[in-house]
């Protein structure tokens, strides 16, 4: 699951890991990531302590056994985390599928977390590019909008099951309160709000307003949601 910071995606993580069927990772290039562009991201030493920061390792990791002899193994990663020289040749042997969410919320979201995101920091741009290598790699991709799970989770993740040969498990739909044992060890900087629901979110508001200064990150992240958004799974 390929999405950006601040997008339904731990949501969807606790989802698939509540099926007793899936095994779950947390951002597993999270650490590779931080060490190959010395950003200094919240929790940056913890972060890594514990992953192997070298992205070869991490992709033996992904592709090897499936932890605790699940029969699946669901995978949250972050489009901003796969930075020019990461391995992508093993993307093509796993089920990819693209989480967007529009830009003006995640922008709002993260900066409420860290101060003034560029566009790097939000994953557009990255999403598209890995969206086009994964179509050329296996002739389609999949793109599922957080909205649309939002206005209705048990239709939209039956759609979702659905097209990538999954049955669906009522499951999905409800978690237990608090942290999981999939949380990433960044959990208690970016997840209080996940961590007080049992379940998804209804509808968001309007959209929020980005401030001035943001704006050019907006305008820039917009064309790349529009375009997966056009693409995305639909109940119609």
């Amino acid at each position: 699951m390929w999405s950006g910071p601040r997008n339904l995606s731990t949501a969807l993580m606790y989802a698939f890991a509540n099926r007793g069927d899936f095994a779950a990772v947390d951002e597993p290039f999270y650490a590779a990531y931080l060490a190959a562009t010395g950003l200094d991201h919240p929790m940056r030493a913890e972060i890594l302590a514990v992953q192997p920061q070298d992205p070869d390792v991490v992709v033996s990791r992904l592709l090897g056994a499936v932890p605790d002899g699940k029969a699946h193994f669901y995978q949250k990663h972050m489009t901003q985390h796969m930075v020019p020289g990461f391995p992508r040749g093993w993307m093509r042997d796993v089920v990819n599928v693209f989480l967007i969410r529009h830009p003006a919320r995640v922008i709002a979201s993260y900066s409420a977390k860290r101060e003034n995101p560029t566009l790097d920091d939000i994953g557009f741009w990255q999403q598209t590019d890995l969206f086009d290598h994964v179509r050329r790699m296996q002739g389609k991709a999949v793109v599922i909008d957080s909205n649309d799970i939002r206005a209705n989770p048990d239709g939209m993740l039956r759609r979702l099951c659905d097209e990538i040969g999954l049955a669906f498990d009522p499951a999905m739909l409800r978690w237990s309160a608090g942290g999981q044992e999939c949380d990433g060890v960044w959990a208690p900087h970016w997840y209080g709000a996940v961590w007080k629901s049992m379940g998804f979110a209804g509808l968001e508001g309007p959209l929020p307003e980005v401030p001035e200064h943001l704006r050019h990150v907006l305008d820039a992240a917009l064309p790349h949601y529009q375009r997966l958004a056009e693409r995305r799974l639909r109940l119609d």
